[in-house]
């Protein structure tokens, strides 16, 4: 008997019925020398720290760092969990062979692989690899099945990032909550989620810090068209009086006029980061909502597998694709002019060197029935319209430039049109955001020739410098794949994803894990860090922690674990050298404390008189220069040289007021044993450190 195992019980449905092995059993389907049965997604996890020691339930600085020898798996807390696992645990036992027909990704081999480990299977295993879920897919999968093996750097990859994780997310958090946390706030830290929270943090302040200034610039009107100075923009309204006088005085002549025909590529197919980006720009859903909906449409049968980095399309693919666009009849007036000639093979698309393990997202030759939920009707449009417009032929445009100049002062005018729409025709009757409209409609432009000149009519713009614009869910998304940078230009965001932060099937939880925590909020279609959110990245002095380009590098390194270039056994004993050397840190009092932004610390003859029981501030030497004394406001105590030296600790830290004592224990002892939270620490931090050796179940080989 043979056993496949798929993730959820909806597609080992459809394997089954694919397979012949019709008959219901409790828990899987049985006939033609097959069972195949299911998890429903994860039904283990890595061990929790209680797992390896029940004094490890309870938080406490000096059991930090938690470095288990060998990582631990466990099934998820729960009777159906239990129950199916028992029903796997049985099959794997009766089996002769096993096929893995898990989600074809790095999760879906980890989830699978561990279910397998916890079943003790030793039988022979195969995979199942297929990215669309139709008949034809799921057959050819299963006439080329590959050995398990094959896949095994795979799990490596996926097993390292969740042990990165546990390391990093279990220590960190306890480490920064018993530190900073007041004993009530739990602080989470995490691997993706840190740096992501430092980017919109980070953007948040430039905001704040900015200063807006009003500025000038000279423009002038010649023959209805209007020319912009091209000099550095003008910082005082008394400048450009003086500029617009000077052009007054002066005939505008032309100096050069030139035509240029250029082209606008197609876009690119979608990979999930760039469907959630323009699903969240059209139509506001989040990423977590637009891959929930394109998740739906891949197990309905009418896109292909959705969690995916890849923009292109594998070159054997290229003989489907008239079948597919055949299929698509709800587009025929946009298919009709590409099933007359041959689909072209366009480097674009097709490149087999930009595929790993799936092509983009794509229809497949199954087409959605009217019953669709609205919003997947929206996200299969998105990807079919994208689909087909990477077949059309590129835009054709005309780009003018016209070179001015009155007196000394030179100017220029530029427009754009449209000769051939090309790709932009399956767009034609869409609603041009603001945004677009400013950059595509640009001034008609008559002939000018060269030596012309004539009376013109100046004047003068008065506009103000704007902040940064505030992250939303598709410009974070972006950020997230490039690891923070900036990048419009397709082709070298493509060179950057190998190091982006996160992977497209998690980063949509990492936004959604914020919002949950209270770090973020959305205001409209912009997000914002939250209080709390700004203070826990204030915390943080270590770039290790918030640096989107280090977790960048962590994140290439699990891919070259894929590939077999890099060592999973040294990507966790890095990690693990790094939360102990972060653990002495905090531990050590290598960080500052939390700096909540309050009022500047009142002057003496402000403050309320002492009674007998009050503390006497003035007489208490600042911790932090040592040469002046402190006083108290209403919320906070700070050096009275506060300008020079910035000390200042707040009464309230994450939502736990402190009182006077307390907080003179915190400046004169650093550390208070009053407060929950701020316990006293070992002597020898390495008597701290609890290292453990219990004999598990996996580890990284």
């Amino acid at each position: 008997m043979i056993l496949c195992i798929a993730e959820k019980p909806s597609v080992a449905r459809d394997i089954a019925k694919v397979l012949g092995a019709t008959t219901a059993r409790n828990g899987y389907m049985e006939g033609n020398g097959y069972c195949v049965t299911w998890t429903f997604g994860h039904l283990c996890t890595l061990k929790e720290p209680h797992d390896y020691n029940p004094n490890l339930k309870y938080w406490d600085l000096r059991n930090l760092p938690i470095i288990p020898r060998k990582f631990g798996i466990k099934l998820i807390p729960n009777k159906g969990v239990e129950k199916q696992f028992e029903v796997i645990e049985k099959l794997v036992q009766q089996c002769d062979e096993v096929i893995n027909c898990g989600d074809a990704g790095q999760e879906g081999e980890v989830i699978q692989r561990w279910v397998l480990q916890k079943a003790r299977c030793e039988k022979p295993m195969k995979r199942l690899w297929i990215s669309s879920l139709t008949e034809d897919a799921i057959k050819e999968g299963f006439a080329n099945l590959k050995e398990a093996e094959a896949y095994h750097n795979l799990y490596l990859a996926g097993n390292a990032r969740a042990i990165g994780d546990w390391l990093l997310g279990i220590n960190a958090t306890r480490l920064f909550t018993k530190k900073f946390g007041g004993g009530k706030a739990v602080l989470s830290i995490g691997r993706v989620q840190t740096p992501t929270l430092a980017m919109i943090v980070q953007r948040q302040k430039e905001i704040n810090a900015f200063q807006s200034a009003d500025y000038w610039e000279l423009k002038t009107k010649y023959k209805e068209v209007i020319f912009n100075a091209t000099i550095d923009r003008l910082t005082s309204q008394e400048r450009a009086e003086k500029g617009l006088k000077y052009l007054k005085q002066h005939p505008f002549e032309i100096i050069s006029f030139e035509i240029k025909e250029g082209k606008e590529k197609n876009p690119r197919l979608f990979d999930l980061t760039a469907l959630q980006v323009e699903a969240n720009k059209k139509y506001g859903y989040s990423a977590e909502n637009t891959l929930k909906y394109v998740q739906s449409l891949y197990e309905k049968k009418h896109v292909t597998y959705p969690r995916v980095d890849t923009t292109y399309l594998s070159e054997n693919l290229h003989p489907k694709m008239h079948g597919i666009l055949a299929s698509m009849r709800f587009y025929q007036d946009l298919i009709a002019p590409l099933l007359g000639k041959p689909i072209p093979k366009s480097k674009s698309v097709f490149d087999d060197t930009k595929v790993t393990d799936h092509h983009a997202i794509i229809p497949t030759e199954i087409p959605p029935s009217s019953n669709l939920m609205k919003e997947e009707k929206f996200v299969y449009d998105l990807i079919a319209r994208r689909f087909i417009s990477v077949f059309y032929p590129d835009c054709k445009i005309s780009n003018t430039v016209v070179e001015g100049q009155v007196g000394t002062i030179p100017f220029r005018a530029t427009g754009k049109q449209i000769l051939e729409p090309g790709w932009r025709e399956v767009y034609a009757k869409d609603k041009k955001d603001d945004s677009e409209t400013n950059k595509d409609e640009e001034q008609t432009i008559p002939e000018f020739v060269a030596g012309e000149s004539g009376p013109h009519e100046p004047f003068v713009h008065q506009g103000k410098t704007t902040p940064p614009k505030p992250y939303t869910e598709a410009t974070l998304l972006r950020a997230m794949e490039t690891a923070g940078k900036q990048v419009e230009d397709e082709e070298l965001r493509e060179l950057l994803k190998n190091n982006g932060i996160g992977r497209p099937s998690t980063r949509a939880n990492i936004i959604e894990t914020l919002f949950k925590r209270n770090y973020i909020e959305k205001k409209r279609k912009n997000l914002f860090a939250t209080s709390v959110g700004m203070e826990l990245i204030d915390t943080i002095e270590d770039e290790v922690l918030k640096s989107p380009e280090l977790t960048g590098e962590w994140e290439l390194k699990l891919r070259k674990i894929e590939k077999g270039e890099y060592e999973a056994l040294q990507f966790k004993e890095e990690l693990t050298q790094m939360v102990r050397d972060l653990t002495q840190k905090v531990i050590r009092g290598q960080h500052k404390t939390i700096e909540i932004k309050e009022p500047e610390p009142e002057t003496k003859k402000d403050l309320k008189p002492r009674t007998k029981k009050e503390i006497n501030w003035e007489e208490t030497d600042c911790p932090k220069c040592k040469n002046s004394k402190l006083i108290k406001g209403k919320t906070a105590v700070g050096c009275q040289n506060f300008q020079g030296c910035g000390f200042k600790t707040s009464f309230e830290i994450f939502g736990k007021k402190l009182t006077e004592k307390q907080i003179m224990d915190l400046v004169s002892k650093g550390k208070t044993s009053k407060l929950k939270g701020f316990k006293s620490h070992p002597e020898n931090l390495e008597e701290g450190i609890l290292v453990l050796s219990e004999n598990l179940e996996i580890e990284l080989k």
